[in-house]
């Protein structure tokens, strides 16, 4: 513990650390008993846990047992042991905290323990994930342990309800050569990111909540949630009471998407030509004029100046009138045009609008703006206008996640939000150590005074490393051109044409390409590979030095020219954000890097007191291709970072 003492001396959180070593030690003095046992005799043990807990024993004291034979069953199925760090972080998810656990330290396998030991009593466990692809891929890859100690593992997604079956083979597979043995070795190779639908036996989604422990979606549980509370009869609802839940990276979940609300509706009458002739409206107004926009705030409102306008152009005063549907509406369509960007905060496909996921870059299907906003944004865009919904059913993933009676999760960034999930949800925040010393460089932040200096000196930065070998990611968010507003998407193919120009192929992942993120992203650390992502795209999913599978010569060339090197394109507005994309090197105690390019135009920088660095910079006669490194700035930087999320987190109360 000497390396651990040293990294949290004095600390709180050191004091929970040496609460958790004498279990560990505890668990570890059974591993050579229990890696005697044959595997009958294995999955016997968890009918004797279960005699257990119903002659009185709780948890807690069949904890070390219960621990003990999931590392064993992990050894056996998955060729993976877990480390002490692991189990430390298990024991916290138990206790009903959060595991602050960095990235690629294994996160997934450690909630294997605390998952098993709640499954015992037969109440279920939930286990919940950010996207339909790491349900299926976490369903089939660590339902190979719970199966070999006899307990039954379902899976919900967007498009069924599944059942882990290793006897069950899918009736068209992609490839039917290596069905069975083969395809086993190859998952657990490659299990950070494959994804097999062989196993994955349909079922009812009532049969899918029966299994000891349940994979899917926050989406998924939540509707299944409202749906259950429409039904007219109790024996058509498939959820069974809430009991214990596990939120993988869930901070992305309880803080990024606290407040959204899951809506089941109906159709409500409203004309589509209203939408459209609002949406010609509120063209003709001018910013600063008609209409005052607050970007700390991100709102809008009309000026006094702007109401006459308005009623000029209606032909009625509609305040005067006291109508206030029709004011809602046009609010709804000044939104639209001033907030709302194409390709930063929604794509058009097909004729529909479709939303991006302003954290991930991910398109969210089937997800709808409310209150009139997706019809506004539907005529702006001049596509066919949805009929708006009547609300039946409602409910927000911070109130849906209260219901349970005990709830934990894990994620690589919780301690700068630690704050809010200790006073929201009752959350305690437990920093796990490190299994091996993080040795990743930060470098300091390089600002420059344009954006087109900033992506000039990024693709010198890139030509320069990739020359070399060493493999790149460059992280993505949205950004401001003029009166453009570019979101991430747009970024990702701006950036890949200038790369292109300097004759440099790289790998684009953003939301017109999620499913094959988790390929993309687990080859990022291949030799020469440069990787162009939005800033969250990919999470769950560990980047190997030298590619997946590994090779360990390949990672010896690697690590000698420096590791994986991040690039962060611009500084989002939460540091935990910023902390996630660094996160994606160093893993494991992997040599690695991180930089960020900054510019005075970039949004953070514009509206949180840019005006004085370029003045500075203007008065110093610093050239647009020579960069300011300092720490100043940099502390600058988080301090307007944190003003937003203090702001953030008080709209969420």
């Amino acid at each position: 513990m000497s390396f651990l003492s040293k990294l949290f001396s004095g600390s709180s959180n050191q004091k929970e650390i040496e609460k958790l070593q004498p279990l560990v030690e505890v668990i570890n003095s059974l591993e050579d008993k229990l890696q005697k046992l044959s595997a009958k005799e294995l999955k016997a043990k968890t009918i004797e846990l279960q005699k257990k807990l119903s002659q009185g024993k709780t948890k807690d004291e069949i904890l070390t047992e219960a621990f003990a034979l999931v590392r064993e069953a992990a050894k056996r199925t998955l060729k993976q042991r877990h480390f002490d760090v692991q189990l430390m972080g298990g024991i916290v998810l138990h206790q009903g905290k959060i595991a602050e656990m960095k990235t690629g330290e294994g996160k997934t396998l450690a909630s294997t323990c605390p998952i098993y030991l709640n499954a015992l009593d037969g109440q279920g466990v939930h286990v919940i994930t950010v996207n339909d692809y790491l349900a299926r891929r976490d369903t089939v890859w660590m339902g190979q342990i719970y199966r070999a100690l006899g307990l039954s593992v379902g899976c919900l997604v967007h498009d069924g309800a599944f059942m882990y079956d290793p006897e069950y083979i899918d009736p068209e597979p992609s490839r039917p050569e290596e069905q069975g043995s083969k395809r086993d070795e190859e998952r657990d190779r490659t299990g950070s990111f494959k994804v097999e639908q062989t196993y994955l036996r349909p079922v009812s989604r009532q049969e899918a909540y029966k299994c000891d422990i349940t994979y899917g979606t926050n989406n998924e549980f939540g509707f299944d949630y409202l749906r259950d509370n429409l039904v007219y009869d109790l024996k058509d609802c498939v959820q069974r009471e809430l009991n214990y839940a596990v939120i993988d990276e869930i901070d992305s979940i309880l803080i990024d998407e606290a407040r959204t609300p899951l809506i089941i509706s109906a159709p409500a009458g409203e004309s589509a030509d209203l939408y459209y002739q609002l949406a010609n409206l509120v063209k003709k107004l001018k910013s600063g004029k008609d209409y005052i926009v607050d970007e700390k705030l991100r709102t809008v409102i009309l000026s006094e100046q702007g109401i006459d306008r308005v009623t000029s152009l209606l032909g009625e005063d509609p305040w005067a009138n006291n109508n206030l549907d029709l004011v809602h509406h046009i609010d709804a369509a000044l939104k639209a045009m001033v907030l709302f960007q194409k390709n930063r905060d929604y794509v058009v496909q097909k004729g529909k609008i479709i939303i991006v996921d302003e954290f991930t870059g991910r398109l969210m299907q089937g997800r709808r703006y409310s209150e009139g906003l997706h019809q506004a944004i539907e005529a702006k865009e001049n596509v066919e206008v949805k009929q708006e919904s009547r609300t039946l059913a409602t409910i927000t993933f911070q109130n849906y996640f209260r219901f349970y009676k005990k709830l934990c999760g894990m994620t690589g960034t919780a301690e700068t939000e630690a704050e809010e999930f200790h006073k929201i949800y009752n959350l305690e925040v437990v920093q796990i150590p490190t299994n091996k010393p993080n040795i990743r460089k930060d470098l300091p932040d390089r600002i420059y005074r344009s954006k087109e200096a900033k992506f000039r000196a990024i693709i010198e930065d890139v030509k320069e490393r990739h020359s070399k070998g060493q493999p790149i990611l460059i992280g993505t968010g949205g950004f401001t051109i003029g009166e453009k507003t570019v979101g991430a998407i747009e970024k990702n193919r701006i950036i890949k044409d200038l790369l292109k120009k300097e004759g440099i192929s790289c790998q684009v992942l953003d939301a017109t390409n999620h499913e094959k993120e988790g390929q993309i992203i687990a080859q990022a650390g291949r030799l020469g590979a440069v990787t162009v992502a939005t800033n969250m795209a990919g999470r769950g999913v560990d980047i190997v030095l030298g590619g997946n599978p590994f090779d360990s010569e390949k990672q010896k060339e690697v690590i000698k020219l420096g590791g994986l090197h991040i690039i962060g394109s611009e500084r989002h507005e939460s540091r935990r954000i910023d902390n996630q994309l660094r996160g994606r090197a160093g893993r494991q105690g992997d040599k690695g890097s991180s930089q960020f390019f900054l510019s005075l135009d970039d949004d953070l920088m514009r509206i949180f007191g840019g005006n004085r660095l370029a003045g500075l910079m203007q008065r110093l006669k610093i050239p647009d291709d020579v960069p300011i490194e300092s720490k100043i700035v940099s502390r600058s930087m988080q301090s307007a970072q944190k003003k937003i999320e203090g702001f953030n987190f008080d709209t969420r109360k």
